[in-house]
Parts: structure tokens; sequence; C-alpha cells
């Protein structure tokens, strides 16, 4: 298999046009097979509003939002079950105990990772709560809304679970646990949360002027450290980050639990889900109409995209700081589709 450059040119001219429009402000872009990154481009603006202007380059570190979910929390949590610290069985309430009560306690880790515990998909802890305590306690209290098992309901709730999880078993927060087992042995040196005054001019602003400030409220309450959001990163330690998942980059993950992870796990319910990893004809599936059946993917709100196959080893990447406009006109998302269907065109088989 390989990609027909002459088709992913016409990625620049759609991207250009988003941004002539005002629909976007900017976006970095890549696309590749296996080890072979084969189109990467930076366009528009990482700030555009308010009298500043500042031009995106293609080592412009972006807010990714639930891109967290896959790219910090769900490595760790599948190196721990590659390490036998953990099981997709093991009942949450294993590590917490406010899941020992009624239909909780049969709440597992591999229904935090499916989205299938039951869970609400949102709620405005940063406006009920004042402290980092009272929103995770809260977060452990809260209530299921569905029995665990039965549906696919997309959750913020349980991947901030699922850090707890993590602190619990290594006795360590999120963001240092993954250093130690994702980014530093993967070589990622621009992933981090909380990033640094420092990097401010080199951070894609996203709403209200926001720079290396994570978008998502309840995340910035959490201290900007949680299992759904706060995470920042950049085209490039992305690049490496899917290249581990298609056996080009490692050894951070088996390749036992990263076949496992990409499988749907959800077959008969109301979503197409793998391990935290969304598989195609979801409802949040934003791989276009002609990627592979096996590849997967996840999006995040700020206008972030990964997606792989781990069959053909084709993979795109797709950052935008989408909500800097605001998040009501949310251009990215028939963005993301008519790209990958760029790339899906593109493909060229013996």
């Amino acid at each position: 298999m390989r990609l027909d450059m002459t088709r992913l040119r016409l990625i620049g001219p759609i991207v250009e046009n988003e941004i002539n429009q005002s629909r976007i402000p900017g976006a970095v872009v890549a696309v590749g097979l296996g080890d072979d990154a084969q189109y990467l481009q930076a366009f528009g603006y990482a700030q555009n509003r308010q009298g500043i202007s500042r031009p995106m380059t293609v080592d412009t570190l972006f807010d990714l939002a639930s891109l967290t979910k896959v790219v910090a929390t769900l490595p760790v949590v599948l190196s721990l079950i590659d390490d036998g610290e953990l099981r997709l069985a093991d009942p949450v309430a294993l590590f917490l105990p406010e899941f020992r009560i009624g239909d909780k306690s049969s709440v597992t880790v591999r229904h935090l990772l499916t989205h299938t515990a039951g869970l609400i998909a949102h709620r405005p802890f940063h406006a009920l709560y004042e402290t980092r305590d009272e929103i995770l306690s809260a977060i452990r209290n809260d209530p299921l809304v569905a029995k665990p098992g039965e549906a696919v309901q997309y959750s913020d709730l349980g991947f901030i679970l699922l850090g707890e999880i993590i602190r619990e078993v290594t006795g360590e927060p999120l963001d240092k646990v993954a250093r130690k087992r994702v980014f530093d042995p993967l070589g990622m040196p621009q992933t981090q949360f909380c990033p640094p005054s420092s990097l401010q001019n080199n951070i894609a602003a996203t709403e209200n002027g926001k720079v290396g400030v994570v978008h998502d409220e309840n995340a910035e309450a959490l201290l900007g450290v949680s299992g759904h959001a706060g995470l920042f990163s950049t085209a490039e330690d992305l690049v490496t980050y899917v290249q581990m998942w298609l056996g080009y980059k490692g050894p951070v993950l088996s390749q036992a639990v990263r076949r496992t992870a990409v499988q749907n796990q959800t077959p008969g319910l109301s979503g197409c889900r793998g391990l935290g990893l969304v598989c195609r004809f979801d409802s949040y599936d934003h791989m276009g109409d002609l990627w592979p059946l096996s590849a997967v993917g996840h999006t995040g709100f700020t206008g972030t995209s990964l997606a792989f196959d781990p069959v053909s080893s084709l993979w795109m990447i797709i950052l935008t700081n989408d909500v800097h406009y605001g998040r009501e006109q949310r251009a990215v998302i028939r963005l993301r589709g008519r790209l990958h269907n760029v790339v899906g065109s593109a493909i060229v088989t013996p």
C-alpha cells in the first residue's frame, strides 16, 4: 500500500479555505504510513484575536482536550495491565470504596475504558464545588444513570476515575506516571500537563484567549491534571505516539494489549468502542467515509484528533484550535471528515 501524494496535496486548499472563511484560526495536519511521515504542514494562526496574531508552526503546542484520555490515561492503564497490576475485570470498588454500593459495585475497569459504566456524560463540577478534593469526592459518589454494561454513554467521569485508580495503584498522580511510563520512554518531550509560562508563545490559544491553561473547566478546577483532559502536545510527539500503536516505537505497550485495545469491546450495544479508542461507525467516529474498517481514533473538544489503522499502518493527526473563535461554530467536525476522505482516497493498493 502507498499514498498518492497528488491527492494529499488537496489537504492544504481545504484547510486554507476554512481559515480564510474564519471558521478555524489554524491547524497542523500530519499523515503517514507506519514510520514514514509523508505529510506535515502548519496553516494559519495559533492565536488570532483581540489584536494578537501569532502564526501556527508544526511545533505549536495544543490543548489536546479529550485526546488526554487516549494519549495519557489509556496507555498508563494498559501498561499496568501488561505489568499484572490491573485486570480489565477488576471492580472499581477494589480501588475506590465509593463503588461498593448498589449497581456501582459491578462497575469494572473495562466498563470505564469502554464508556459502558452507566455514568453521566458530564456535570459542571467546577461550578458546584470549590476545591479539587471536593470535586473528586463528588465524582466518586455520583450516581449511575444506567446499569453497567447495558449501553455506551461517552463520559468524562469514567476517565477521571481511571486517573484516580492510577493514583491508587501506583501511589503517584497521573502526570508523573504518564511521564515515566509513556512520554519519556517513547521520546515525547513536548507532551505535558500544565505547561510553564515560558512556553506561552508556542501554545495555540483556545477560547477567550486562554493560552497554556486547559480549556475544559472541570480539568482546570482539578488544577490542570485529570484523566479526561489537561494534556498539551505537538504534532511531532503525537506522530511518535501513534507509531507506537503500530509497532514502530517502543517498548511501552505489549503487542497483546495493543491488539486487545483496538478490538470492538461493545458488540450489540449502542456504540462501537475499543479500550478507550473509537472504532468505525461509532457515533463519535470522525474518520470519514473511506478509511479502513479496522481503523480507530479519538477526538478532543478543542479541535484535535488522531486516527490510525493497525492493519495497514495508515495514520492521521489533525490539530486545530477550533474553539478559539468560540465553541458554538464547531467547524472542525465537518472538516475532519473531509480531510479523512482525502486521505482515504489517496490509498493505493497493489
